[in-house]
């Protein structure tokens, strides 16, 4: 391991909005995690996406599967940078969206709310 990576945590792979459009329709339907908090994700979040604060994370590990990919989310791509990184290092393939859920409405994609 690098100091680098020892310092600031595992370098995690990031996708667009669209890219994830894509996994989502055509891919291994990765686990869509939103790290926001509740709030937040009532206000607008993508179809089947799991809700789990970036504060709670730690504590909800074990209800998340090693043998499925996770795509981080939350509203700019800061905190689910900060959740990939934690879950790279309990050996989770993990992606980060690019932009967040601010990326997500401006590629005009599908939101549910509630």
């Amino acid at each position: 391991m690098s100091f680098l990576s020892k310092l600031f945590g595992p370098s995690v792979p990031n996708l667009t909005a669209l890219e994830l459009s894509e996994k989502l329709k055509f891919g291994k339907h990765p686990l869509v995690l939103d790290v926001r908090q509740p709030d937040e994700f009532r206000q607008g979040h993508i179809a089947g996406a799991k809700l789990i604060p970036l504060n709670e994370l730690y504590r909800h590990l074990s209800e998340l599967s090693k043998s499925r990919e996770v795509v981080c989310i939350c509203d700019s791509g800061s905190r689910s940078s900060s959740a990939s990184k934690i879950l790279a290092k309990e050996g989770f393939t993990v992606f980060n969206v690019k932009g967040g859920m601010l990326a997500w409405r401006q590629a005009k994609l599908p939101i549910q709310k509630g």
